[in-house]
């Protein structure tokens, strides 16, 4: 069966390619205790899963000069940096699911928000920086997830169609992204439920790429 006309799959990165969050909740409660802020996984997914670090940095220190967050911030990305170059893990069923993409020419982007040094840390980590033809970071562009715009950057430089495209996604955050940009995205439930992934639009969710269910979608989606 052929590619439907610029199909292509569009991956977030913590999260999504690797169960990272539990790695971040530590490195932001052991960088943010300072300051008297402390989150449970619970409010990890409400106030700081997917989101940019510009956002973040001004929503809880609202009385820091913009550099002061950043710094902040910065020793938080260090600390996670830290954590997740002890060993990493893929999320169950990735590396069949890229085996499948490129055995049918499927092209794949990864689309992040997180910095480039620990997106490039978490690829290299497992493996997998070659098999992505782009790496899209928010903080580069004029906005990061939850607007479209690094979805839709991600399209672009595959020239993808996002009526053809399928994109993953763990955060809330990000898959307003992808939604926003047109893309039928698949929530993939290693911090939210599948409950909660469904309820923030994605068509389905699953605990990892091994559920039949992903890529019998992928397939209705991409396949022509």
């Amino acid at each position: 069966m052929p590619l439907k006309p610029g199909a292509a799959l569009l991956f977030d990165i913590d999260g999504t390619l690797v169960d990272s969050d539990p790695l971040h909740l530590k490195a932001f409660n052991d960088a943010f205790a300072p300051y008297g802020h402390r989150f449970d996984k619970e409010r990890f997914a409400r106030e700081l899963q997917g989101k940019a670090n510009v956002h973040i940095g001004a929503q809880l220190f609202p009385d820091e000069t913009p550099e002061r967050r950043m710094e902040i911030l910065d020793g938080k990305e260090a600390a996670f940096r830290e954590l997740a170059a002890q060993g990493i893990e893929p999320v169950h069923g990735l590396f069949a699911l890229l085996d499948w993409a490129e055995a049918n020419g499927v092209p794949k982007v990864a689309v992040t928000n997180a910095p480039r040094p620990n997106a490039d840390l978490l690829l290299d980590a497992i493996g997998v920086r070659p098999r992505f033809e782009h790496v899209v970071i928010g903080a580069e562009l004029e906005h990061g997830k939850p607007h479209p715009l690094p979805y839709l950057e991600g399209l672009r430089l595959l020239g993808a169609d996002p009526a053809n495209s399928v994109a993953f996604e763990d955060s809330r955050t990000g898959i307003a992204s992808a939604t926003a940009a047109g893309i039928a995205t698949i929530g993939i439930a290693t911090g939210l439920d599948e409950v909660a992934l469904v309820e923030a639009g994605a068509m389905i969710a699953a605990a990892g790429y091994d559920d039949e269910r992903v890529l019998r979608l992928v397939r209705e989606r991409v396949m022509g």
